[in-house]
């Protein structure tokens, strides 16, 4: 895997990751038999501290704009459009990012917030992350994770 992620950094490729890649093998199997409120509520928990930080970095609410709206709407309390345009703002805060590294952080947020509307997210969450990881340059550390160690 190593090998690969090398090759995709060299060809400047914004997402390391493909869905399709075998070490997301176990971890699809997995997902596959969570409940969507479980994946929610996981992904939620995993994003707070990375939202909270961005918005703080940047002087800017978007990414916990769109974690408090997809809260919300995972209660039932505003529209699934409302959320939206929230989670869309982040993507777009995130296209405006010039370090790599925090743009992959707040695709990751905005996918994970996505995941109320479907848990197919779950997926764009975590290839987001893990191309954060690698953009921070702890490439072995995503070894690790990858490896469940």
């Amino acid at each position: 895997m190593k090998e690969e992620l090398l090759k995709r950094i060299k060809s400047k490729r914004k997402i390391l990751f493909n869905t399709e890649d075998e070490c997301f093998d176990e971890f699809k199997k997995i997902i596959g038999i969570k409940s969507h409120k479980t994946l929610i509520l996981w992904a939620f928990d995993l994003i707070a501290i990375d939202a909270k930080e961005l918005s703080e970095k940047y002087d800017d609410d978007r990414p916990l704009r769109a974690l408090y709206g997809s809260k919300l709407w995972a209660k039932g309390e505003v529209k699934m459009k409302t959320a939206k345009k929230d989670i869309l703002d982040c993507h777009a805060m995130a296209k405006e990012l010039t370090d790599k590294k925090d743009a992959a952080k707040c695709h990751a947020i905005g996918q994970a917030c996505a995941i109320v509307h479907t848990k197919e997210h779950v997926m764009g969450y975590v290839i987001y992350d893990l191309t954060s990881i690698i953009r921070s340059s702890e490439i072995d550390r995503v070894e690790e994770l990858i490896k469940g160690e």
